[in-house]
């Protein structure tokens, strides 16, 4: 249909995962979200659909069951999804990260363990930094971990689980008594193991239940509540206690990628059905589309739509080349959240009184846009990183 959003340079390989992928979109996810996003129900066929695609393992080296698909082929596939509903790429992305975060860092037995059931999505990864009491000072972690010999006994709350009920592997960032003077450098990553569901999921874990969202619905959002928790400390990632900062900094920096691609995502489908609304509404005797003021509207929102997929191709790039992308990731997410949020409030403005009807597509993404200017980060704290990273690369010599 569109030619908007075009990737040069694709493999062979990579335009068939896309094809595929887009074609189960169109006739799997997009006829059945409205439905299932009003009533907040999980999106169970559509899920085992993507693991029957081999979609959870897609960046999963081949050597423990998966594609062995670059972070752009994750990126493109994600974007592909979150045209159809952004739910969906959720359920997917912090699986995505925590699998990253285990294949870069874990030990081999980890790897051995953990990776090859989440390549066929048996085990399922959600990501789990933030608290209650928490923004974005990280290192200002509450939730402990203490040492009792070979183990480690874990108390405190977090917050802002996606996928908290539905997965069955957290990735945990706690704080540690490492003696080192940096608070980050006191913070260590956790692998653990759960069953699905809600309440006291195991000793000392409990997931009180989901949050309620005014978007982002289908997928479980929860906190996680832990008291006298116990952990081996095998399940510690690397075994490298006091690495946790950096290794989930790393797993977030994949994530803003990928949530400049969950933004384009929805850009494209805002513009799908605003220039689909204004080539069929009739005012004045002619489509609404050949009037300017909406013609204009469209040119712009289609230039936003191919200025954030371009900042996210070349965010993903970079860091499939081995290249620091911190900058680059950093701009692809400012870029992409905040023209999704305005390219969507414009398909809402175009579709007029009908934009606030639920019976119509655009009232559910103009729900689900705002997510995207605060998930991995606010705008601000985008910002915040590419100027640091500016100031770095142009250091004054004077």
């Amino acid at each position: 249909m569109a030619r908007l959003a075009q990737t040069a340079g694709l493999t062979d390989v990579q335009s068939e995962i896309l094809a595929t992928v887009r074609t189960f979109v169109d006739k799997e996810v997009i006829p059945h979200a409205q439905e299932l996003e009003h009533a907040d129900t999980y999106p169970a066929d559509i899920v085992e659909g993507m693991k029957e695609m081999g979609l959870f393992g897609i960046t999963i080296p081949e050597e423990y069951g998966g594609l062995g698909e670059s972070l752009l082929t994750y990126a493109l596939v994600v974007e592909e999804i979150a045209r159809g509903w952004m739910s969906v790429s959720g359920v997917i992305n912090t699986h995505f990260i925590v699998a990253h975060m285990i294949s870069r860092h874990g030990t081999e037995a980890q790897k051995k363990h953990f990776l090859p059931p989440m390549a066929t999505g048996e085990v399922r990864g959600s990501f789990s930094m933030s608290e209650p009491d928490l923004g974005s000072d990280v290192a200002a972690i509450k939730t402990k971990a203490k040492k009792d010999g070979d183990r480690y006994v874990i108390d405190g709350a977090k917050m802002w689980l996606t996928n908290g009920g539905s997965s069955n592997l957290i990735a945990l960032l706690v704080r540690t008594d490492e003696g080192a003077e940096k608070a980050h450098q006191n913070l260590t990553t956790f692998l653990v193991e759960k069953p699905e569901g809600f309440g006291e999921v195991a000793p000392g874990l409990t997931i009180p239940g989901k949050i309620e969202k005014m978007g982002y619905k289908g997928v479980d959002t929860t906190e996680a509540v832990f008291d006298g928790f116990e952990i081996g400390a095998d399940k510690v990632l690397g075994e490298q206690p006091g690495k946790g900062f950096s290794y989930m900094m790393d797993g977030v920096e994949v994530g803003r990628v990928n949530v400049a691609a969950r933004a384009c995502g929805i850009a494209i489908r805002a513009f799908e059905l605003a220039v689909d609304y204004a080539q069929q509404r009739k005012t004045f005797g002619k489509a609404i589309a050949e009037h300017q003021a909406i013609a204009f509207k469209l040119a712009e929102m289609a230039t936003k739509v191919e200025a954030a997929h371009l900042m996210m191709v070349n965010a993903a790039r970079l860091k499939d080349s081995g290249a620091r992308n911190d900058v680059e990731a950093g701009m692809a997410k400012l870029i992409a959240s905040e023209y999704c949020a305005e390219v969507t409030q414009e398909a809402f403005r175009i579709h007029g009184g009908y934009g606030y009807s639920k019976e119509y597509e655009i009232e559910r993404l103009m729900r689900e846009a705002p997510f995207l200017l605060i998930g991995e980060g606010t705008s601000e704290i985008q910002k915040t990183i590419i100027s640091r990273g500016l100031l770095r690369d142009y250091k004054s010599r004077g």
